[in-house]
C-alpha cells in the first residue's frame, strides 16, 4: 500500500465519519479527491484538493470545509501538520516513516510490487510504431516503439491480455513512389547512368540494397520494361525488404510484436468497404465539402 493509497484509505474513513456525525450529506461522491506531491516542497509532503471538489456537493465554501478536512487529517497517525492554502487546498506533512514503510513493502514484494488484476483478462490491442515501409526506423520511431512497448508490459502486468500491433500501411500512393524508386536502384545496380533521383521519388541510399537484392533474385527481366510489367512485383518485393529490416531493429530493441496487419490486405478482404457501407446504413457517415483554410 502507498502513502497516496494509504491517505486515500484514511480520507474514505474520514468522509464515513463525519457523515455519521451529520456533518457531512450522504453519498457524496468523492473519486474526484486525489492526494499527490506537492508542485513546489515548500508547501509540504503531500497535497489534496479534497475541500475543492467536494465543496458544490456538500454546500459549503472550500475554506470553510478544508478547516473541517483539516483537524481529522492532523489526527492520521504519521501526520506531523496540516495548513489551509486558498483558496482552500490542504498541504500535508508527515513523518518519515510513512515513507520508509514503502520501501520495506517493494523489498518484500519484489519484482511483483505493483501488479495487480485489475484488467481481469480482458483483451486489449495496442498499435504502435507502425512505420510506413518505405524506409528504415528512425529515432523517433524507435522512442515510440519503446513507449507503446513499455505501455503494453504495464498493462499485462495489471491483468490485461495485450495483443501488440504494427498496422503496416502499405497501401495508397506511398508504396508505388517506394515501387518507382526501387525500381531506379534496380536499374542502378545492373549498370545503368540513372542520374540525379527525381523529385517526388525517395532519394534514400538504402534502396540500393533493396534494388541490388532484386537483381540477384530476378536478374533483368524487369529493364526496359514498361512500369504494367514491373511495379506490382517490385511494390511487393521492396515492401518485404523494408518490412524485415525494420522487424530485425525491433527485435534488435528488444520489442517483439503479436501482430502484423497489411492495410492492403484489409482492403482487400473488402472489411474496409463493408465498414464504409455499415456506418452509412447507421446514418454515421454525410458528404460535404470543407471550408477553404483561411489565407
Amino acid at each position: 500500500m502507498n502513502i497516496f493509497f494509504y491517505f486515500e484509505t484514511a480520507f474514505q474513513t474520514i468522509i464515513n465519519k463525519l457523515t455519521a456525525d451529520n456533518f457531512l450529506p450522504k453519498n457524496l461522491d468523492i473519486s474526484r479527491v486525489i492526494f499527490e506531491l506537492p508542485r513546489e516542497a515548500s508547501h509540504g509532503d503531500l497535497a489534496t484538493n479534497a475541500a475543492m471538489v467536494l465543496a458544490k456537493q456538500v454546500g459549503s465554501s472550500p475554506r470553510d470545509l478544508a478547516k473541517l478536512f483539516a483537524g481529522e487529517l492532523q489526527a492520521i497517525d504519521g501526520v506531523t501538520y496540516v495548513k489551509i492554502a486558498d483558496p482552500g487546498f490542504l498541504n500535508i506533512g508527515v513523518k518519515e516513516k510513512l515513507w520508509t514503510h514503502e520501501i520495506a513493502n517493494i523489498i518484500f514484494a519484489g519484482l511483483s510490487y505493483g501488479k495487480s488484476e485489475i484488467g481481469a483478462g480482458k483483451p486489449v490491442n495496442i498499435e504502435f510504431v507502425s512505420a510506413n515501409p518505405t524506409g528504415p526506423l528512425h529515432a523517433a520511431h524507435a522512442r515510440g516503439a519503446v513507449i507503446g512497448d513499455v505501455l503494453s508490459g504495464l498493462m499485462e502486468f495489471c491483468g490485461w491480455k495485450v495483443t501488440r500491433e504494427y498496422y503496416i500501411n502499405d497501401a495508397g500512393g506511398q508504396v508505388d513512389v517506394l515501387a518507382r524508386s526501387t525500381y531506379l536502384r534496380y536499374c542502378e545496380a545492373l549498370g545503368r547512368d540513372i542520374g540525379d533521383i527525381p523529385a517526388g521519388l525517395y532519394p534514400g541510399t538504402y534502396l540500393k540494397d533493396v534494388g541490388e537484392a532484386l537483381v540477384a533474385r530476378d536478374g533483368d527481366r524487369y529493364l526496359d520494361q514498361p512500369e504494367s510489367e514491373w511495379i506490382t512485383v517490385v511494390r511487393e518485393f521492396a515492401i518485404d525488404a523494408i518490412m524485415q529490416g525494420i522487424k530485425d531493429d525491433l527485435i534488435a530493441l528488444g520489442i517483439k510484436m503479436d501482430k502484423f496487419s497489411s492495410e492492403r490486405n484489409l482492403v482487400k478482404s473488402g472489411a474496409v468497404q463493408k465498414a464504409i457501407e455499415k456506418l452509412q446504413q447507421d446514418g454515421h457517415l454525410y458528404y460535404g465539402v470543407l471550408q477553404p483554410p483561411k489565407g
